[in-house]
């Protein structure tokens, strides 16, 4: 069963993104979510008897037709590559807050060395490089919350 704060966790992580539809289903928990006009006309989701009584407050809900902001644009410059960010999660440059940074501008990478995680939902998962090169720019902050494809990493190849 999913809790309040882990449902408030999930309606903030397709509110920042792009998403205009999300389906989850659990044991006991069918969550439907839909950005304003997306999809045809359905019948409306039908809330959890457990969720139907609280005030979106309560339930960590945002506003769903609330627009996110596109991916930052790369600012990469010709010959660099680019790794974007595999799915929709908040991104850190390190595997723990006491550990140093996976890597920094400036520090040559081969392909498959650990850059950063992306944490959703307590789930941490490693990126590593597609390319060997030197790292050469770093796209978004410690901490912060990045969509599909976004840009996290500019590589120069070699």
């Amino acid at each position: 069963m999913l809790s309040y704060s882990e449902v408030g966790e999930i309606l903030s992580l397709i509110d920042s993104s792009s998403c205009d539809e999300v389906v989850l289903e659990t044991e006991g928990v069918k969550l439907v979510v839909r950005r304003k006009g997306a999809g045809a006309e359905e019948a409306p989701p039908q809330v959890p008897a457990r969720l139907a009584g609280s005030t979106p407050e309560q339930s960590g809900q945002k506003p769903a037709a609330a627009q996110a902001a596109p991916p930052s644009s790369s600012g990469a410059t010709e010959g660099e590559e680019i790794i974007s960010a595999p799915m929709v999660g908040t991104f850190y440059r390190a595997p723990s807050p006491e550990d140093p940074p996976f890597v920094e501008v400036g520090t040559k990478v081969n392909v498959g060395d650990p850059i950063c995680v992306i944490e959703v939902m307590k789930l941490f998962t490693t990126v590593h490089a597609e390319v060997a090169g030197t790292i050469t720019q770093i796209g978004p902050q410690d901490g912060q919350l990045v969509e599909y494809g976004q840009m996290i990493f500019a590589v120069e190849p070699g």
